[in-house]
Formats: C-alpha cells, sequence, structure tokens
C-alpha cells in the first residue's frame, strides 16, 4: 500500500475524531455559539504536525474567538485524539482558519446577482 494512502487515511481519521470532539466534548464558550467544521487535516509524514483548518461561520471577532479556544483547548483535544486514535505518535495541532466556504457562499451570491440583474434586462 503506497505511503500517501495510509496518511490519507490518518488525516481523515483525524478529522473525524476532531469534529466529534469540537461537537460533543468541547465546553468553551467562545467555540460553542457558532458553527465550527473541520474542513481539512494535514499531518506530516513523521507525526509531529498537523495543520488543522477550520471553518467558521461569523464574523471576524468570532473567528478569533473560535481559534484562541481552539488554541486553549489544544492539550485536552490532543489527548483525546491520542486515546481514541493509535498512532505512535500524536501530532502537535495547529488551528488555522480556513474561509474557502464562505468565499464560495460569496461567489455564489455574486453569480446569481448577475444573473438576476442579466434577466431584468431582456
Amino acid at each position: 500500500m503506497p505511503k500517501g494512502s495510509r496518511m490519507i487515511r490518518i488525516n481523515e481519521e483525524i478529522k473525524r475524531e476532531l469534529s466529534d470532539i469540537i461537537r460533543q466534548d468541547l465546553k468553551d464558550p467562545r467555540i460553542n455559539q457558532v458553527m465550527v467544521s473541520v474542513v481539512s487535516v494535514n499531518t506530516t509524514n513523521d507525526l509531529k504536525y498537523s495543520k488543522i483548518y477550520i471553518s467558521v461561520l461569523g464574523n471576524d471577532e468570532q473567528k478569533e474567538a473560535v481559534l484562541e479556544g481552539l488554541k486553549s483547548a489544544g492539550g485536552f483535544i490532543r489527548r483525546e485524539i491520542a486515546r481514541r486514535i493509535n498512532l505512535r505518535n500524536t501530532p502537535e495541532l495547529i488551528f488555522k482558519i480556513d474561509d474557502s466556504i464562505e468565499y464560495g457562499i460569496h461567489l455564489s451570491k455574486i453569480i446569481d446577482n448577475v444573473k438576476n440583474s442579466g434577466d431584468e434586462s431582456k
């Protein structure tokens, strides 16, 4: 089995467990007041670091608050992942905001506006 498929499986497993931990186990009000979803996980080959890309539906202040909440709960999250996933090393988690979903919604609105203005001119 190619090494790349192993990393894909590890990343997907971390993503699934992390989503579950955020949804059910974290009690931080900074995180629970908005919708937070894990978009993707990129783990280094040596399993030392995992970049976690999250999407937050909210304003910039809420995004920063969620990021701070996740960073402060990083130790707990890492312990939970170590408990749930059998890995030789549990990677250090690095949280990053991913705006791709919001950007896609924004582009969709622009396309709809252009389409609607074109329909009105006919």
